[in-house]
């Protein structure tokens, strides 16, 4: 499985970018999907995540209301739509499949095993 996230750069506070990520290989149409960000010095953060045949959405708290991840399924797809951006969005953000087939949306690193090459977000203030 192959993950291609693409859709950063660097926008002022208060501006938007939409993320995608394009899976091919394996059977990553039946996996969950997230998005996770690392600012520099911290750990990997958890930031949405979708259930790819429920379209069911979690997001962590920071982000709710701003952010919106979405799916296509045809194109093998995640996006994430960021408005209203901060500087502490500021980050490289990473997409990542499920390890498995499974239901429940997991907010955790380890529960991903496949994960895009990252997208640099800087948000300027």
């Amino acid at each position: 499985v192959q993950l291609q996230a693409s859709g950063g750069g660097l926008v002022q506070a208060g501006g938007s970018l939409r993320l995608s990520c394009t899976a091919s290989g394996g059977t990553v149409s039946t996996r969950n999907m997230a998005w996770f960000r690392q600012a520099p010095g911290k750990e990997r953060q958890f930031v949405a995540a979708i259930g790819w045949s429920s379209g069911s959405t979690v997001y962590a708290t920071s982000v709710k209301g701003r952010f919106t991840i979405s799916r296509d399924s045809a194109k093998s797809t995640v996006y994430l739509q960021m408005n209203s951006l901060k500087p502490e969005d500021t980050a490289v953000y990473f997409c990542a499949a499920d390890r498995s087939t499974r239901t429940v949306l997991h907010n955790t690193p380890r529960d991903y095993g496949y994960w895009g090459q990252g997208t640099q977000v800087t948000v300027s203030s």
